[in-house]
């Protein structure tokens, strides 16, 4: 397994080899194990253990990287001679900032602890047990199972010819079950650092009663319904803006957030942070050159307050003429590792719920709707129009009609078109963030939602 020691044997190897002015190595990868299941069997175990070091060097203003999963003597010296020869022959980059100095990484003593135990050790074993208790679930049900029971140990480091060490380990475990029955079916899904905290047998519960409940669906018009989000249908809807909330994108004017920042664009309900320190988040405390993630305010309120930067997006930003209108200017450690078009982007979203007291449970934002759509989750979600955010998707894994606050019945599926930006206008209530898992979009910590006039288009055969 690579710990810091490791790490720092091969950076001094690679810089024995180097003759570049900057050098720069990034090596990463773990232990990853998955057991898959269908047809309430297990099919499918797999394992693997692999680690790639990826070498930039920098020769004046040009750069560039190769990469190799070899570490003997050999391997290096010949990823470093090619990383060496594409950098000499790159254009330069008047942009190109100098690499981070290690006064820019996180320290230890502000890193979260994101390695269990509980994960990193457990077994094929411990994984077949889990998809038992869920196809006993299944079974019990008269219904068939699907999925798959993962874990990983993985680590991270970056380390530079100007000192900067930064180095993060994580495990992960992470159960998604598809129960399905005749004519329907039913989803869950979670994903945690520590495997204490995933509940296959509870995750199996609710996914058999979504699929048992909503047997013989019937279809109802397409059209505006007050709906309920369970919370990875939000994060698979919002996961669609927040590329957009980076400073390059800006810049490249690609972004939904040009000439609105500083406004209002959601309901004065809706408050969007960056926190990879956040209790409930994960993922590495620093950024793909080493620099400190710093927690940023991106919208309170409803107001889009700021973007994330990379070292070299924020010395563009302040030259640019869009400085005055970009919110506060600075480096926030979001960057994606370098040479790349994208720049950065905020990946520890936590979506912020109603004050003390006000929050509501699914079940109580059920019995308060007339009539309505409960959503479970939400699929093959593509944008339309990038400046409105306007996306269409479809439901499904239990999308469920509410009358007279109560579930009415399973319902076909619908595809939807729908402004993210009017949908996050018309949230009437919400629910405490919780650590969601969805299909489009990466982990977020967000809460349920009831929405009103969401925009239903059409209603599928099944």
């Amino acid at each position: 397994m690579l710990n810091k020691d490791k790490a720092q044997r091969i950076f001094e190897t690679v810089r024995k080899f180097a003759t570049a002015d900057e050098v720069e190595v990034l090596i990463a990868g773990g232990k990853y194990a998955l057991t898959r299941f269908a047809n309430n069997t297990i099919h499918q175990n797999v394992a693997e253990e692999n680690y790639i070091c990826s070498i930039r060097t920098v020769f004046g203003g040009r750069t560039a990287r190769s990469t190799t999963n070899k570490f003997d003597e050999e391997s290096l010296r010949r990823a470093v001679a090619d990383a060496e020869a594409i950098s000499r022959v790159q254009q330069p980059d008047a942009d190109l900032a100098p690499l981070a100095g290690p006064e820019l990484a996180p320290k230890e003593s502000d890193s979260p602890s994101r390695h269990f135990e509980s994960a990193a050790k457990l077994t094929p074993e411990d994984r077949a047990r889990g998809v038992h208790g869920i196809v006993e679930i299944a079974k019990q049900n008269d219904l068939t199972a699907a999925g798959i029971f993962s874990s990983s140990d993985s680590a991270e480091a970056i380390l530079n010819s100007k000192g900067l060490v930064a180095f993060h380990q994580q495990t992960s475990a992470e159960v998604s079950i598809t129960m399905l029955g005749a004519d329907s079916s039913g989803w869950q899904k979670f994903n945690s650092p520590d495997a204490a905290q995933v509940k296959p047998l509870e995750l199996a519960q609710t996914a058999a009663r979504k699929a048992k409940q909503s047997a013989a669906p019937r279809s109802v018009e397409p059209g505006k319904y007050t709906v309920i989000l369970e919370p990875a249908a939000v994060l698979d809807l919002i996961g669609f803006m927040f590329y957009d909330f980076a400073g390059q994108s800006v810049l490249d004017e690609r972004s939904f957030l040009n000439n609105r920042i500083g406004k209002t664009l959601f309901g004065e309900n809706i408050t969007i942070h960056d926190d990879v320190r956040h209790a409930l988040q994960s993922g590495a405390p620093f950024d793909g050159e080493g620099v400190r993630r710093e927690p940023v305010e991106l919208v309170k309120n409803g107001v889009v307050k700021n973007l994330v930067y990379a070292r070299a997006t924020a010395e563009k930003m302040k030259k640019s003429p869009l400085a005055s209108q970009v919110g506060e200017v600075r480096v926030t450690g979001h960057g994606f590792a370098l040479p790349n078009e994208m720049g950065e982007a905020p990946m520890n979203i936590v979506l912020a719920g109603p004050a003390a007291g006000h929050a509501k449970t699914v079940d109580e934002m059920v019995a308060s709707t007339e009539r309505g759509v409960l959503v479970t989750r939400l699929w093959y979600i593509r944008e339309v129009e990038p400046y409105e955010k306007m996306l269409t998707g479809m439901t499904r894994d239990g999308t469920f009609l509410v009358e007279n606050g109560k579930l009415a019945g399973g319902l076909r599926n619908f595809r939807f078109n729908q402004s993210l930006i009017e949908m996050l206008l018309n949230v009437e209530a919400m629910g405490e963030p919780v650590r969601a898992s969805g299909e489009e979009a990466f982990d977020m910590v967000v809460p349920a939602m009831k929405v009103k006039e969401f925009n239903f288009t059409e209603v599928t055969k099944f």
